[in-house]
């Protein structure tokens, strides 16, 4: 049974014939909303929209923590994360579809890690590469088989939020490495590696990051949204099939 966490344009997933809802307590806390339970396709899936329902929780007060920890309660095998993100390099245009294959993190002050407190131990876990190799290679197999154009491989830098980047951050980021930006990459991608779950990230471009592109301030196409949206709905239903 996989898991999807839906980002921002994805606070619903229409494909999914749910079947039932399930609250989850968590130690750490109220997850963003209830598990969705459904099947897409012949596969038993999970789904939780990162913002809640109503979309209503911005990116720094996201409880990342009781979210992985609620889905991997529930015995999921591996965790598909959808998210919004600008494009810093040249070819992440508008309407791009995104397989990163690492991440560098610039938020600060979320709880980051499943191993504080005195009765925990101290646990350090290996995030040498923090996307599940075997899970990317599905989801680049699944777009292809849809017929749809994939990016293979980018640095996803994942900022504080809820304020876009200036254009010096975004210049300042390109100098780092990163090829695309958004704000719930982390801490997301590590707790799940605490918690041995596999993840992959399906990344969206849905605008040019700050200075980037022929437009002067960031802005969104909602119409161009939509279209990418029925695409990576087209990737899960073909991945699940």
């Amino acid at each position: 049974m996989l898991a999807i966490i839906g980002g921002s344009s994805l606070a619903k997933l229409p494909i999914l014939e749910v079947t039932h809802r399930q609250v989850v307590r968590t130690p750490y806390g109220d997850p963003s909303c209830a598990l969705t339970f459904g099947r897409i396709g012949m596969q038993n899936v999970v789904f939780i929209a990162r913002h809640g329902y109503g979309n209503s929780i911005a990116p720094h007060e996201i409880n990342y923590r009781a979210n992985i920890w609620a889905l991997h309660s529930v015995g999921v095998k591996g965790v598909i994360a959808i998210g919004s993100v600008g494009g810093i390099r040249p070819d992440m245009v508008p309407g791009s579809l995104v397989i990163p294959d690492n991440i560098v993190d610039y938020s600060w002050g979320r709880k980051h890690t499943f191993f504080e407190g005195v009765e925990k131990p101290v646990i350090h876990v290996d995030f040498t590469h923090p996307y599940d190799r075997g899970l990317r290679e599905r989801l680049l197999l699944a777009g292809r088989q849809a017929g749809l154009d994939m990016l293979d491989g980018a640095v996803y830098a994942c900022t504080q939020g809820p304020r876009l980047e200036s254009a010096a951050e975004i210049v300042r980021l390109e100098r780092d490495g990163a090829d695309l930006v958004g704000m719930t990459g982390m801490p997301e991608a590590a707790l799940a590696g605490e918690m041995k779950l596999p993840y992959a990230h399906l990344c969206l471009v849905v605008n040019w990051a700050a200075g980037k592109g022929r437009t002067e301030v960031v802005s969104f196409d909602e119409a161009q949204g939509a279209v990418r949206m029925k695409a990576v709905e087209r990737i899960l239903i073909t991945l699940l099939m």
